[in-house]
């Protein structure tokens, strides 16, 4: 897979963590106050039938939608998962193009409400609504 192969805009993703790690390489455009997450789907994002897994596409929505959230919150400790629940809309095959992208957020003190929409070449994927407890920095020490 060479440059040509990532749309315009995305830029390797510089956050990294143990858990997509095996998913690399992730990558990621600012717009606005989202952070909108991509990846061009291969073998380590499939199921045995070939599709990209549920588990990926949940656990990378939720990831865009935390940084979304941190993102407009500006400084805080820190965000942690208390909801998140995913619509499964079409499937996503390896060789396409999976966008990760924050169309909502509602911030508060305690709590940060966010919706994205997930697609794959362009067609929508999945759609998925989180809340993210908002961390103090004395509680994320």
């Amino acid at each position: 897979m060479g440059a040509l192969d990532i749309p315009v805009g995305f830029a390797r993703h510089d956050r990294r963590s143990p858990l997509t790690e095996p998913w690399e390489p992730l990558y990621s455009r600012l717009a606005g106050d989202t952070v909108v997450l991509g990846l061009r789907a291969g073998d380590a994002h499939t199921n045995s039938r070939g599709f990209v897994h549920g588990g990926l596409i949940s656990a990378l929505a939720d990831n865009a939608m935390g940084l979304s959230c941190g993102r407009k919150l500006g400084d805080t400790g820190g965000l942690v998962t208390v909801n998140l629940s995913v619509d499964f809309l079409g499937l996503a095959h390896k060789g396409e193009w999976l966008e990760f992208d924050t169309v909502f957020v509602k911030p508060g003190s305690t709590l940060c409400f966010a919706q994205a929409f997930v697609t794959s070449d362009g067609q929508p994927c999945a759609r998925a609504n989180a809340v993210f407890r908002v961390l103090s920095r004395r509680a994320a020490a």
